[in-house]
């Protein structure tokens, strides 16, 4: 079920912890994803969260969990902006930087090394990542970092004991409605 694929692998973005989580949703009925999509948008759009599908290939989905004002505030870091707009994304326009993405991923089979600005990773780690080729990482956890170690350590114990206190609460209450928290 797909409410419980998005408990497992979006609940930092769902309790305003990250900007965004990417996980992939096997699927084989393309009208049936779109019904089960919109109908968790019901519940997330209000609490200014928002599900999409970015790329759908007939048997798995590629999905989008995404804070619309954190993604608005990370694509306007200067360095975020510097990176889209050497890539050739439409920068100002976050909408339109989605739809590029979408684009992108359509295209190739490969994840685009820009990706992690979409999941708000710091643009320091992924403009490291790109000039370093994926090498040369400081460390290794949901992202590859080469800029604040501590810092993104710190995060990355953050995101696995909300995902534990996600999951544990979603098997006891099976309730998605209340797993999602309004952030401003």
């Amino acid at each position: 079920m797909l409410k419980d694929t998005v408990i497992a692998k979006c609940a930092p973005t769902m309790a305003g912890l990250k900007t965004a989580n990417l996980f992939g949703y096997p699927c084989c009925d393309k009208e049936e994803l779109y019904h089960c999509v919109r109908e968790i948008n019901l519940i997330l759009v209000p609490c200014r969260l928002r599900l999409m599908i970015l790329r759908y290939d007939g048997q798995r989905a590629l999905l989008y969990l995404f804070r619309p004002a954190y993604l608005r505030r990370d694509l306007t870091n200067p360095l975020a902006a510097e990176i889209l707009s050497q890539l050739g994304y439409p920068v100002g326009s976050d909408s339109r930087c989605i739809a590029e993405l979408r684009n992108r991923l359509s295209q190739n089979d490969e994840f685009p090394h820009e990706i992690g600005l979409f999941l708000g990773y710091p643009p320091v780690d992924v403009y490291g990542f790109i000039v370093n080729k994926a090498q040369c990482a400081k460390c290794v956890g949901t992202w590859k970092v080469y800029g604040n170690v501590e810092e993104a350590e710190k995060k990355f114990r953050m995101y696995k004991k909300c995902t534990r206190c996600y999951q544990y609460s979603y098997a006891r209450h099976n309730s998605f409605e209340k797993m999602v928290v309004a952030v401003s």
